[in-house]
């Protein structure tokens, strides 16, 4: 080893002071080791000889830029313009430490590249740092290069957490997070909204059963002297409801309200109103936001779905890492953790019941569909974190042709299974009733003998 260090030190000795850009030497093929310092990117021949560098911006923000670029395997144009002058030289073969950054380098610049794990070398030459930076003109002294690298670690460290939280899975989780608040809201106010009105017009509680019909009504037309077959007809009541809330409205029991109180229940309907059209915007604005971060989950289970199975997880990394069986029980926790505690059946199904397959399926079919469902959902979420393929469409049809062997398999619900009495289960067991008294006697002894 301290062989190999003196050879690479007294190489760099000669070749550090040499040309910027020296060209590939030999008629034959060259190979370029491709090495990022904390100071810059190095480029070394086979025998460890300096052949070029590019250096990072002295102001620790930018440095970090870098960095945090290159290790995402991101080719900056100082990094291309490198690798295209020693092509131009005789270089044909480049050799990366980062699989990202070689093939980038093979896809935009058309160089031949390789892998290679961190070589002894490359450990060598990283343990002088401090003095190639001094010797490459980066930093004066040695100690100067360990408080820069302290201020550009800082930075990439903040890079990173930015990157973290910039992803678009977390954005979608709050997105539904926040429309299931909205939800919530919504039905808040229209309870309020039907029991304020309803005491000016009870009869319409039954009547119009839709939260939003109820609130635009109200809103538009007041005072229930207006609910005449033409005023509901223009809203949009089909005309068997329109002259049977019309006749009601005229022998309607409520009481009567000043203007003043119609103008305040008028403007919590507005606002009830506004409430549902910021709902009909988010679940717009979701559905585009699961095109871009999940579309073959979105294929499969639906833009609301997906993204709660998301939310719930955390991310959709940590949802992609989970087994199918997991995420068939996702969003069933409580009864799982008290099926292990009692002994109880567990959940066969969680957040995956809502889907319409699922949700419509006869009883003793749930459990397989869901099991299939989760099944294909699993290599969805996969596809979307890691692979990038767009499998939706191949996914949904085997599903489709799995429910359909269902269907066909289990048509009929499983016999019930008749439980014995408990009479019946004592005479057919007296040997085991005989070997838990012995059992009961041989412990008993036993504490006595202790005692």
């Amino acid at each position: 080893m301290n062989r190999l260090a003196t050879n690479v030190r007294n190489k760099l000795n000669v070749f550090i002071k040499t040309v910027h850009g020296i060209a590939c030497n030999g008629a034959g093929a060259m190979k370029v080791v491709i090495i990022r310092f904390p100071f810059g990117v190095v480029a070394f021949d086979e025998e460890n000889n300096l052949l070029d560098k590019v250096l990072f911006p002295k102001e620790p923000r930018a440095a970090a830029k870098a960095i945090v670029e290159i290790e995402a395997g991101k080719i900056s144009e100082e990094l291309s313009a490198l690798i295209t002058q020693l092509q131009n030289a005789g270089c044909d073969t480049f050799v990366f430490e980062n699989a990202g950054l070689a093939g980038e380098a093979q896809r935009r610049l058309n160089v031949k590249v390789e892998v290679s794990k961190p070589s002894e070398v490359g450990d060598v030459l990283r343990s002088r740092v401090d003095r190639f930076a001094v010797e490459m003109g980066f930093a004066k002294r040695a100690g100067e290069l360990s408080l820069w690298t302290h201020n550009v670690s800082m930075e990439v460290a903040k890079l990173r957490v930015k990157g973290a939280v910039e992803k678009r899975d977390l954005v979608v989780a709050q997105a539904i997070q926040s429309l299931d608040d909205l939800d919530r809201t919504v039905n808040l106010f229209m309870g309020r909204l039907r029991e304020w009105y309803g005491i000016h017009f009870p009869e319409l509680d039954r009547l119009i059963e839709k939260h939003e019909t109820y609130a635009r009504l109200v809103l538009n037309l007041g005072d229930r002297e207006n609910f005449s077959l033409e005023a509901l007809e223009k809203e949009g009541i089909p005309e068997a409801k329109a002259e049977a809330t019309a006749k009601v409205a005229e022998a309607s029991m409520g009481a009567d309200f000043a203007e003043t109180d119609l103008a305040q229940i008028q403007a919590l309907s507005k606002n009830v109103l506004d409430l549902y059209e910021l709902r009909k915007g988010m679940e717009s604005y979701l559905d585009k936001a699961m095109d871009e971060v999940a579309p073959n989950t979105k294929a499969l289970v639906g833009s609301l779905l997906g993204a709660r199975l998301i939310a719930v997880a955390g991310s959709l990394q940590n949802l992609a890492v989970r087994p199918a069986s997991t995420i068939q029980v996702l969003g069933a926790e409580k009864a799982l953790f008290r099926s292990l505690k009692t002994g109880a059946r567990p959940p066969k199904h969680g957040l995956i019941f809502q889907h319409t397959l699922l949700h419509d399926a006869k009883k003793w079919q749930r459990g397989k569909i869901a099991r299939a469902l989760a099944g294909k959902l699993a290599i969805a979420v996969r596809a979307d974190a890691f692979g990038g393929r767009d499998v939706g469409d191949v996914l949904k049809a085997n599903l489709e042709k799995r429910l359909e062997e269902i269907r066909e398999k289990y048509k009929e619900p499983p016999p019930i299974k008749e439980k014995k009495p408990m009479f019946e289960l004592r005479e057919q067991r007296p040997e085991r009733r005989e070997q838990r008294w012995r059992e009961k006697k041989r412990r008993k002894n036993r504490r006595a003998g202790k005692g």
